[in-house]
């Protein structure tokens, strides 16, 4: 696969491991760099992604969590941020995530490496529960949360 990485500051240090980790497997690395502003690089990924240019994306930060609520507003991104092993592959099988997006003043250099394997070996399910949902979140996407979403009961 081809697979877009980004990081900024803090997620520098993580970088080196995950182009590694995804070489090492195969992968086609595109690395779009280091900037200091993380929506910065949550777009690089992220937009590429968007495009088709890149198959997956692997973005960090220091928590994830700034980078992963960057990338989920670009249309066609369905980020997620992982810190442990199931996560990593279930963000891919059940709801297919296409970014993966890592913390790395969170998790060391052996788990980012094991996450990284763990989301590039998954591959989504759809199974049809996952499929609806993943509809639903389509449609959110595109006309707004009051036309995917049920009344509440």
């Amino acid at each position: 696969m081809k697979v877009g990485i980004g990081y900024d500051h803090a997620g520098a240090p993580l970088a080196e491991t995950v182009r590694e980790t995804l070489t090492a497997a195969g992968h086609e690395v595109v690395d779009t760099g280091q900037s200091n502003d993380y929506p910065n690089v949550a777009f690089a990924v992220g937009h590429r992604v968007a495009e088709g240019e890149v198959d997956r994306g692997i973005i960090l930060c220091g928590s994830g969590a700034g980078v992963a609520v960057a990338a989920c507003k670009i249309p066609g991104v369905r980020a997620a941020c992982a810190h442990d092993h199931y996560t990593a592959g279930q963000c891919v099988s059940h709801d297919d995530v296409n970014v993966l997006c890592l913390g790395a003043r969170v998790i060391g250099t052996a788990v980012g490496g094991e996450l990284v394997e763990a989301f590039m070996a998954s591959s989504f399910s759809g199974e049809e529960r996952h499929l609806r949902r993943l509809n639903k979140v389509n449609q959110i996407e595109a006309d707004g949360l009051a036309a995917a979403l049920e009344p509440a009961p």
